[in-house]
């Protein structure tokens, strides 16, 4: 069994470590208090922070980042409690919290009090219930709201009841929200149970959670199996079940949600009912549980928000949509979706859109009806080729019939050697440049066949770029299809065109691949016999002279032993000693046909 990889030190630091880090992150954003694993906001002072506001703590073991300490900010979080990996916060270090956050009554300190969000397990919730009867014992006005929002065990199950996930972070929103607008604390806990009390979670895990410090990977779950329900911190859910697809697994976790459905009423008269209604206003957070990429998340966000607002689950709207990771398990590779009924809470709106300077939190793009960013911008179309007008050009010195002999030539030069050419780049390469070459000639001699190569310069270079563009792919496809659309953008704003203008083009286009492709003599590449040919010509030599002088270059690249482009960069210098660029050969190939069909 392999051992888990992870960027740390001694297991045993990894959460005073993780607090260095993230200070330096934010030197002017949060404080640490002394002696404890204590995150503050900058704006607590020695003697408590501003007397005007009710200040918000919640807290947790680490492992769940940026729960907690992410949401610290104005509008958000005052502290956050960090307790050691997946273990809960001591009694102390929440209570030294607590005083650090509200003034001493025994001096005369006057506040509004402290709200503590907790998540329902047992350990946090009887460290933080201490703390808080200890708090108030001191005179220190202190609350606690417990949020219990994940729907993956069945209500009947024990007395400890639904865990607390993601759909905290929202708690702490709202709150955070309403401590800043001045709210009392009576206020505050009121808002905050009742997002509590209608958000609903639900996690998947397509791998389990390996902690810091394990001596070998969490292979709980195999390469086949998934979790739906599973913990925060691994712990058994809902049922296993093959993978299954994003839509699939969006279709289960909303249905688990809105069966699993909330409290409404109170003593006798209290009921289940679905939390959500056909065509309610939701918000949704769909939380990365450590080890998803971004990209499966969006996918994952389309599913959920697609069949939330189609006909299975009736047609609600999404407002609100939150991506991204607020609540993780170190590395988990898994996701989880919180929905809250917007409809049934919609008082809450206001203080889930209020700013906040929270270090991690992204305000929702807030949409009422058709979302704007569903409307396609049209694509511009291209021009038509009736609109390129070619007479103004004068052209001298170009025999077609000459040209397309040089065509066939070059083209069946470069079949005929697509073995050899494949055989080089299947040393020096990734094996395709033989078959990319001789796809590219089979288009170019299909087109010339057919008479859609320009009978004149200009028009005859873009239409062999237009034949390249549709055939070869890769790398040199896209360098010859700028190579020569170059040349024909070139000839086409010349008066006239004779010999010596098509020799300056061809120096344009190869300067071209030069400055796009970022290769130049020396790389390694095709260009070590472009350069050479156009050098040939510059210095007033043949065409003859040129074909040599790419041939050469050609040949010169099997005793180069590196290469600064192409797949060649990839390889140590015994494997490309001998061997001979492809590109590079095929030029010389190219350019030695047509000097033999002239």
């Amino acid at each position: 069994m392999p051992s888990p990889k992870k960027f740390i030190n001694e297991p045993s630091e990894a959460v005073s470590e993780f607090i260095s880090g993230l200070l330096l992150q934010y030197p002017n954003k949060l404080q640490k208090l002394a002696n404890h694993n204590v995150i503050l906001s900058s704006s607590v002072t020695r003697n408590g922070s501003s007397n005007d506001k009710v200040c918000i703590l919640s807290g947790g073991g680490s492992g769940h980042e940026p729960s907690h300490a992410g949401w610290i900010g104005r509008g958000m979080l005052t502290g956050a409690i960090l307790g050691g990996i997946f273990a809960s916060p001591s009694v102390a270090s929440i209570l030294a919290a607590i005083r650090a956050v509200t003034p001493d009554p025994s001096n005369g300190g006057q506040g509004k009090g402290c709200l503590l969000i907790v998540k329902n397990y047992t350990g946090d919730r009887l460290n933080f219930g201490m703390a808080a009867e200890i708090a108030n014992g001191e005179g220190r006005n202190v609350k606690m709201v417990v949020v219990a929002d994940d729907s993956a065990l069945e209500r009947s199950k024990g007395v400890t009841g639904a865990r607390g996930v993601a759909g905290t972070v929202l708690v702490h929103k709202v709150a955070g929200a309403a401590a800043e607008k001045g709210y009392d604390l009576d206020q505050v806990v009121m808002l905050a149970q009742n997002m509590a009390d209608g958000v609903r979670s639900l996690g998947v895990a397509l791998n389990a959670v390996t902690i810091p410090g394990a001596s070998v990977v969490n292979d709980r779950l195999d390469d086949e199996t998934i979790e739906i329900g599973m913990g925060i911190h691994g712990e058994a859910g809902l049922k296993q079940s093959p993978l299954r697809t994003a839509d699939e697994l969006a279709s289960v976790m909303i249905k688990t949600i809105l069966d699993f459905g909330v409290e409404e009423g109170e003593g006798k008269n209290k009921s289940i009912v679905p939390a959500f209604n056909n065509g309610d206003d939701l918000c949704v957070l769909v939380n990365n549980l450590g080890g998803t990429s971004n990209f499966e998340m969006s996918i994952l966000a389309n599913s959920v928000v697609k069949q939330l607002e189609g006909d299975e689950f009736g047609k609600c709207s999404v407002s609100r949509l939150y991506v991204g990771s607020f609540m993780t398990s170190f590395d988990m590779q898994g996701a989880s979706i919180s929905i809250v009924s917007l409809s049934k809470s919609e008082h809450l709106c206001e203080f889930l859109d209020d700013d906040t300077d929270a270090i991690a939190w992204q305000k929702a793009d807030v949409v009422q009806g058709e979302r704007p960013s569903v409307m396609e911008l049209p694509e511009v179309e291209p021009p038509q080729k009736s609109e390129r007008n070619y007479s103004h050009v004068q052209v001298d010195d170009f025999d077609f019939d000459t040209v397309q002999r040089m065509v066939v030539a070059a083209c069946n030069s470069l079949i005929e050697s697509e073995p050899i050419l494949t055989k080089y780049d299947t040393i020096v390469g990734d094996g395709d440049c033989g078959m990319t070459m001789e796809r590219g000639a089979k288009e170019i001699l299909a087109r010339l066949d057919s008479n859609e190569l320009g009978t004149s310069p200009a028009p005859f270079f873009e239409s062999l770029a237009v034949a390249v563009s549709a055939s070869m792919g890769g790398t040199s496809g896209i360098l010859l299809e700028i190579c020569f659309l170059k040349m024909s953008t070139f000839l086409n704003a010349q008066k006239s065109i004779n010999s010596e203008s098509i020799k300056v083009a061809f120096a344009q286009g190869v300067e071209a691949i030069s400055f796009y492709g970022g290769a130049t003599a020396g790389s390694r590449t095709m260009l070590d016999a472009l350069i050479p040919a156009v050098e040939a010509m510059k210095e007033g030599k043949n065409f003859d002279d040129a074909a040599k002088a790419a041939t050469k270059g050609a040949q010169l690249t099997a005793a180069m032993t590196s290469a600064s482009a192409g797949r060649s960069n990839y390889l140590s210098q015994e494997s490309l000693s001998g061997t001979p660029d492809p590109g590079a050969i095929a030029v010389g190939l190219v350019l030695s046909a047509i000097q033999k069909a002239r």
